[in-house]
């Protein structure tokens, strides 16, 4: 098995987010990999997260690690286009987005293709990403197709 140094960041900032949302860009999760805890006011996605930046340093190498994403000081939480009693419905992650709203409040929003979303109302931005151990080849490199 490939060792590569696992991921652990944090994210203060709309900057620290936009690079945490790159490392997160093609993940892939179930429904049930997404938790809200309300009394620790803390959003949990547990995700197999494409390696970007393993495929970056050698274009051979295609790797996923399980990772968690943390999302803390979270206020409430809406879901859009996500039948909510599938539990085992398979979301791709595209990006992590923050608006502000009142600073340095405001609405971090999840976005998945086929145009689901979680938008979480945040105190302030803090979140946290780390991998959680041991990679594996990916069978392929997630594309995008830009054209309309």
């Amino acid at each position: 098995m490939e060792q590569v140094k696992p991921m652990k960041l944090m994210a203060l900032d709309q900057e620290d987010l936009q690079i945490i949302s790159s490392l997160v860009q093609d993940s892939v999760l179930k429904l049930a990999d997404i938790k809200y805890l309300p009394a620790e006011r803390r959003l949990v996605l547990t995700m197999n997260r494409y390696l970007w930046e393993t495929n970056a340093s050698n274009q051979k190498k295609r790797m996923r690690a399980r990772s968690v994403l943390s999302i803390s000081r979270v206020d409430a939480v809406k879901a859009q286009n996500i039948n909510q009693a599938n539990d085992d419905m398979v979301l791709s992650l595209l990006c992590v987005l923050f608006e502000e709203t009142n600073a340095p409040a405001g609405q971090l929003k999840l976005e998945f293709s086929g145009g689901a979303a979680i938008a979480a109302n945040i105190e302030c931005i803090e979140a946290q990403l780390a991998d959680l151990g041991a990679v594996w080849e990916a069978e392929s490199k997630p594309e995008h197709n830009l054209e309309g």
